[in-house]
């Protein structure tokens, strides 16, 4: 039995005669639009600058060319790849009343016997056969990431930036360990508070400025500190 929050398939009938379904391929400068318009024989593909506003013009363009068919476009189901943009325009399309989804790139099955050639226009035709499965309620076309608010976007950038801290931390480390190691230097531990007290003591003083060159970064335990605590704080809360 299908739950309620699945998203592996859609919940909601699917009438083709009166959806217009569109999915976009999208790139820093421009996003190719590739659509299945109700009475319509061809199936439009049109590259557009990447812009919201173009891109409700052009799908209220698809459903007056419906209509003139004698069509009547009750939904408009829009979706994209998760990626670089995130979820911003699904929130946009959303706030005017058309469904817009975002996919898992990793739940689109692609052939693996052999290298495939790969354009904007065959992404956006695998694209659009994935999402059509996952409309008619299909199993195994793709799956929909679920889209958060900007709220619940925001509560996980302190995690977002303690990974980055603590990547950046741990690569400046080892390359200070690396080079007092070279000196015969072993056990001296950066991570330490006090640990560039005595580094003056008993290393060469290039070697000293070099690593003290680095300390600042290094010194982002405070801040990595302060996100922990502040990540714990508010499991407590939760609890």
């Amino acid at each position: 039995m299908q739950q309620p929050n699945d998203l592996s398939s859609s919940l909601a009938a699917l009438d083709q005669d009166s959806t217009l379904i569109a999915v976009i391929e999208m790139s820093r400068s421009t996003w190719l639009v590739a659509s299945i318009v109700p009475g319509i024989n061809r199936q439009p593909l049109k590259k557009l600058a990447a812009d919201e506003t173009a891109l409700l013009q052009l799908l209220d363009r698809w459903r007056d060319e419906a209509t003139k068919t004698g069509r009547t476009i009750d939904r408009i189901a829009v979706a994209y790849e998760a990626g670089r943009d995130g979820f911003w325009l699904a929130r946009w399309l959303r706030g005017r009343g058309i469904e817009a989804y975002v996919i898992h790139p990793t739940s689109v099955a692609v052939s693996r016997e052999h290298r495939r050639a790969k354009t904007d226009r065959l992404d956006t035709e695998l694209l659009k056969r994935a999402f059509l499965g996952w409309l008619r309620g299909e199993p195994r076309h793709c799956s929909m990431a679920k889209i958060p608010t900007p709220e619940e976007e925001d509560a996980k950038r302190p995690n977002r930036e303690r990974e980055n801290l603590v990547s950046e931390r741990t690569r400046i480390v080892n390359r200070m360990k690396s080079t007092l190691a070279r000196l015969g230097l072993w056990g001296f531990k950066p991570t330490l508070r006090k640990a560039a007290e005595g580094l003056d003591s008993c290393a060469p003083r290039k070697v000293c400025r070099c690593c003290r060159t680095r300390w600042p970064s290094c010194a982002g335990i405070s801040r990595v500190d302060a996100l922990s605590s502040t990540r714990s704080g508010r499991s407590r809360r939760r609890a």
